[in-house]
């Protein structure tokens, strides 16, 4: 009934803000949801929550087009997979029916918020449910974002999201032109089979895309041997997307109107008798911009997040009889309110404030509990010739409802934090292709109610088959702090190059232990101060329409500090490696195919920040190849055919959990276009 009133207030609310939205007079700003797809090549949104030029940004940007991701194989079937060769970041899904367990500049996988049309999503699972086909672009903004982006009230996994390393916005196509169609189908490794379609069109001030995919699959071991994750037979699962978005806009394009859902079922089994898993996963954005007058604008922006995740536990490696059925649902609804005041030129004050209401629940261990977050936030950019300024704070307050917890009412219902967060950067631009940049700010995280309650009782330390997360009700939240300083540069031949440092501390760092490999059990624990500091240095050439090649490094160097704990006193900060160097080609061969082989090489990293339970991955070379070629085209008609090659040198590298690469595949795909 929740997700019913709350669809039903978004639409109602939107059509309202339509229908009485006032027309403005015209103005020499007037237009900007209506802008080409030419125009919006040379702008980001990210940085402001509104169109902007590049050159306006203080912090590193990153943007991958629809040609990037076109050339970009996905073999986890993850979204996060489209960031991997990206510099400062390290993209680790650890199978196609599990989250990516990466990091960000040397952090956990919770320090970068991903952001679906400027709205927070969860970087574990929408991960896994998002299609790429409703995608117009990534932007990757990296650098302290706590100011303007609230963090992501996300109870599951790692815990709540914070945007302290930086930003992933996944921007859905916004203008459609005219009518088109993608059918797909594909058959690969694992017996695995996908058919997918696309459909768009536009009439007058009104467009809309839809599409959907099935996917299924007999799959492979992805366990380690002797692990919790021992397989009996192939782990089959099945995947189904639905998406559909509308747009509309005004006839002098002051003012659009835009409603998106999708909804993703995912189930199947963990290669044993009684394992099996059901996942279903609902997203909602809902948006109104108006030009209010010639620098003035007005954003407003609603979402619904749902979670519902159900699995079967076993009695391994006692009896593969059924033990229990365990299952977590989660409902996250942001709100964004976003004014921007455009002055002097391309100077640029934002003002608004946000809102979530999260409500997670576990069973068979009960735990309830309900989170609120509401935020307050100001920024002034200022553009002075050469110089790009940028200074903002944010009031937030936060606050945690735990109704049960372990089954039992605890004595401590309720927990509050107010932060008051800011932000600062600078930007030079010496010449128009090259220009340094610097920024700081800080962040606060309150501890998730999975990482206070836990998924399985105290008292299951160490029992056999009780597999999850140990409860920790002392946790504390922390705070942080992040900086960066680089350069950029790009010449008229087509070739950049660019450097960034970083470096980010974390007090009081709430961090997830292994504490048993089997039954595999973790336990999230302040683990004192930790730090990560290091460089990216990134090169590319586009030498010619058919020739383009990129290579990239990124070197961290982690230390937890805790002088009251010597086994968590210098060690690493889990889950993030030493050093990850990517490489890449894409060159046009005969026949015309285009051939983009991708190389990766990963240091070593850990799972845990303690001394005597942590086990140490890495040190590991991965090469993906993906060939396309067009076999058929005439008119507006076409047939694309691609071939993926993934982990050519069957690299079973083991990751996180007791997982690890399956190795080798491939995958055949033909799409339609018309």
């Amino acid at each position: 009934m929740v997700a019913r009133g709350w669809r039903l207030a978004v639409c109602g609310v939107a059509a309202a803000a339509c229908a009485t939205a006032q027309e403005s007079v015209p103005a020499k700003h007037a237009g900007i949801y209506e802008l080409s797809l030419e125009r919006l090549a040379d702008l980001v949104v990210t940085d402001t929550k509104i169109a902007q030029p590049l050159r306006t940004v203080t912090q590193k940007l990153e943007t991958i087009g629809a040609e990037g991701m076109q050339r970009t194989a996905l073999p986890q079937r993850n979204l996060a997979e489209l960031l991997r060769y990206t510099a400062g970041q390290f993209v680790n899904p650890l199978s196609r029916n599990d989250a990516n367990w990466g990091s960000y500049a040397g952090l956990g996988p919770k320090y970068n918020s991903y952001l679906l049309d400027g709205l927070p999503v969860d970087s574990f699972a929408d991960a896994m449910s998002l299609d790429t086909w409703a995608l117009e672009a990534v932007e990757v903004h990296k650098g302290p974002a706590s100011v303007l982006y609230a963090n992501y009230l996300s109870m599951d996994f790692a815990g709540n999201e914070t945007p302290l390393a930086g930003i992933t916005n996944f921007i859905l196509r916004n203008r459609i032109e005219g009518a088109a169609t993608r059918l797909a189908v594909g058959y690969g490794s694992y017996n695995t089979a996908e058919t997918r379609f696309y459909l768009q069109d536009r009439r007058g001030r009104f467009s809309y895309f839809a599409g959907g995919s099935y996917e299924r699959s007999d799959y492979t071991d992805y366990g380690l041997d002797d692990s919790w994750l021992h397989m009996e037979r192939h782990p089959r699962y099945e995947k189904t997307r639905f998406y559909a978005k509308a747009d509309y806009a005004s006839a002098d394009g002051r003012q659009q109107l835009a409603l998106f859902a999708q909804r993703t079922d995912h189930r199947g089994d963990v290669g044993r008798p009684n394992r099996d898993f059901e996942n279903a996963y609902e997203t909602v954005n809902a948006s109104y911009g108006i030009q209010l007058a010639e620098a003035w604008n007005l954003q407003l922006k609603g979402g619904y997040r749902h979670y519902d995740r159900s699995w079967e536990e076993d009695n391994y490696p006692v009896d593969l009889r059924l033990r229990e059925r365990d299952g977590v649902r989660q409902t996250i609804v942001p709100a964004d309110l976003t004014v921007n005041f455009a002055h002097a030129g391309d100077s640029m004050l934002t003002v608004g404030a946000d809102y979530q209401w999260a409500s997670y629940e576990t069973y068979v261990t009960v735990n309830e509990v309900e989170a609120r977050s509401k935020g307050f936030f100001l920024q002034e950019k200022y553009v002075a010739g050469r110089w790009v300024l940028r200074a903002g704070g944010r009031l937030n307050e936060t606050r945690h409802s735990y109704d049960t917890i372990a089954g039992q009412r605890p004595g401590v219902g309720d927990k509050s934090w107010d932060s008051q967060l800011w932000s600062a950067g600078v930007r030079f631009n010496a010449t128009p292709r090259f220009a340094v940049y610097g920024n700081v700010g800080s962040s606060f995280l309150a501890p998730a109610a999975k990482s206070v309650a836990g998924t399985i009782a105290a008292a299951d330390a160490g029992v056999s088959g009780r597999n999850g997360q140990l409860p920790n009700p002392a946790l504390g939240p922390e705070k942080s702090i992040g900086a960066d300083l680089g350069f950029e540069y790009r010449n008229e031949t087509g070739l950049a190059l660019g450097m960034r440092a970083f470096f980010n501390r974390v007090d009081d760092a709430i961090v997830d232990n292994v504490v048993s490999r089997l039954p595999s059990q973790s336990q999230s624990v302040n683990a004192g101060r930790a730090r990560s500091s290091g460089f990216e240095a990134t090169l590319d050439h586009t030498v010619s329409p058919g020739f383009a090649w990129f290579a990239n490094l990124t070197v961290a160097d982690t230390r937890v500090t805790n002088p009251l704990d010597g086994d968590q006193d210098g060690t690493a900060i889990p889950f993030a490696p030493g050093y990850v160097a990517n490489a890449g080609v894409t060159v046009r061969l005969l026949l015309g195919i285009v051939a983009s082989p991708r190389l990766q090489v990963v240091g070593d990293y850990y799972d845990s920040a303690s001394r005597s339970g942590r086990r140490k991955f890495g040190s590991y070379a991965v090469a993906n190849l993906r060939l396309q070629s067009v076999l058929y085209e005439r008119e507006s008609r076409s047939l694309l055919g691609t071939l993926d090659l993934n982990n050519l040198f069957d690299r079973r590298y083991e990751m996180p959990w007791q997982f690890r690469d399956p190795g080798f595949n491939a995958f055949l795909g033909l799409e339609l276009r018309f």
